[in-house]
């Protein structure tokens, strides 16, 4: 029986990390402009949307296309290896990324909208390599940014440390990599930085670890919709969540639709 529960417990655990498993069929490095027509975006920096742990690039088209919706330049990242491996490797792969979209539409800096662990790969970006230089917007949505329990499950049970999955192991609470990425200055330069979480997350536990300090506007969505039900991938699914974002992207306030569909 306790055999059962263990094997049990393990692989609610790993389908909790493993969010998305339908493999990829688009290149996540070449960046494909989709862009809209309304001229109130169309100056706006590009939006790139960076995906999280095995989070492949069609589950973040709602939310791209919302962002197209409202004449936003809208780019997908999908991890490389689907964000298993390390993640400041990520992070420098994303960083080529994010020149290619600069060169490709000739702006200046852009601005990230990144899920869970993306959220960390494009942190990484910003505080280790120059990334302040060519962003000016961040915006995490539902990003362990001082790590999860969910993380620490596997060893919990004592099967080792995540299964060998060195993504969930820099992502469990007090790891070298998060004590390197939280030192200082959680918000370096100029980038206007927001975090969004919701009190349903099942993989960000507990949920106040998806808030940075140091001048971040930190947006806890039930705070302002408390009958809004929103779990981790609702959260680039959700239209309150939408709101919040959009918000974010030019500079203002706090103001979600808790009747948005």
């Amino acid at each position: 029986m306790l055999l059962r529960k263990t094997a049990l417990v393990l692989a609610l655990a790993t389908a909790a990390l493993l969010t998305f498993t339908t493999p990829a069929t688009a290149d996540p490095v070449a960046p494909v402009d989709r862009v809209a027509a309304p001229k109130a975006a169309a100056a706006a920096n590009p939006v790139i949307v960076v995906g999280g742990l095995s989070g492949v690039a069609v589950a973040y088209e709602p939310i791209a296309a919302r962002l197209r919706g409202d004449g936003y330049r809208t780019f997908i990242y999908q991890l490389p290896g689907l964000g298993l491996g390390d993640i400041p490797t990520s992070a420098r792969a994303f960083a080529t990324y994010v020149n290619q979209v600069r060169t490709s539409t000739g702006a200046a800096a852009v601005d990230l909208v990144a899920h869970s662990e993306g959220g960390l790969v494009a942190r990484y970006y910003l505080k280790r390599l120059g990334g302040t230089a060519t962003v000016g917007r961040y915006v995490s949505l539902g990003s362990p940014q001082y790590g999860t329990y969910v993380a620490n499950i596997v060893a919990f049970l004592g099967l080792g440390s995540c299964a060998g999955i060195v993504a969930c192991q820099q992502m469990t609470i007090g790891s070298a990599f998060l004590a390197d990425l939280n030192g200082g200055d959680d918000t370096p330069g100029s980038v206007r930085y927001t975090t969004i979480r919701t009190l349903q997350d099942e993989l960000v536990r507990p949920t106040g670890n998806a808030v940075v300090n140091d001048g971040a506007t930190n947006v806890l969505i039930q705070a302002y919709c408390p009958l809004r039900v929103v779990g981790h991938l609702g959260l680039v699914l959700d239209a309150t969540a939408y709101t919040i974002v959009r918000g974010a992207l030019v500079d203002g306030p706090v103001r979600p639709n808790c009747l948005a569909l």
